[in-house]
């Protein structure tokens, strides 16, 4: 096996990214406050194509070196939006997207188990580094995914475990 060169790869330019056509999927970024994280997201978000990334509470948005050091140049392809209440937003989201809190709660479906509709888009959202998903946001949601873990930790980094989420539904929902 030979490592393929970047040349090799045959990646959009940001343009051509823009005009493609995209993942029916959102991520929804509940108060996250590392941009390192956010920018992580991004990169993510560029990687599986996704429609679009809102910024709410107390997340950061670009420009901001800390998120361009880890989203390498995404922040120039994919759509985002800051919306100050997250609340808000899953209320208007909910009307066009299957919104679904990614989080540990009472009656969450593992990920691993959700087959999601290829016929409607969806949104997942991920909170807070220590807190999580709020409470009032997890209402909100059609469901909650829990994505499996069996260490001795309670959670994976949240760009981790954006990563394995959007991964988890972008296998599903590519056409």
């Amino acid at each position: 096996m030979r490592k393929l060169k970047n040349e090799e790869l045959d990646r959009l330019d940001p343009q051509a990214f823009r005009k493609a056509p995209k993942t029916p999927l959102v991520a929804v970024l509940d108060n996250v406050r590392s941009l390192h994280n956010v920018g992580s997201v991004f990169r993510t978000a560029d990687a599986f194509r996704i429609e679009k990334i809102y910024l709410c509470g107390i997340t950061a948005t670009p420009p901001h070196k800390d998120i361009r050091k880890t989203a390498l140049g995404a922040t120039e392809t994919v759509a985002w939006e800051y919306v100050r209440d997250t609340a808000e937003l899953l209320k208007t989201l909910r009307e066009t997207h299957r919104c679904w809190a990614v989080e540990q709660a009472e009656g969450a479906v593992l990920l691993d188990e959700v087959i999601p509709d290829k016929s409607q888009a969806h949104a997942l959202v991920f909170g807070h580094e220590v807190h999580g998903v709020s409470q009032e946001v997890v209402d909100l949601c059609h469901g909650v995914v829990e994505i499996p873990q069996i260490g001795s930790k309670h959670s994976l980094n949240i760009s981790v475990a954006a990563g394995v989420a959007l991964w988890e539904f972008w296998k599903h929902l590519r056409t």
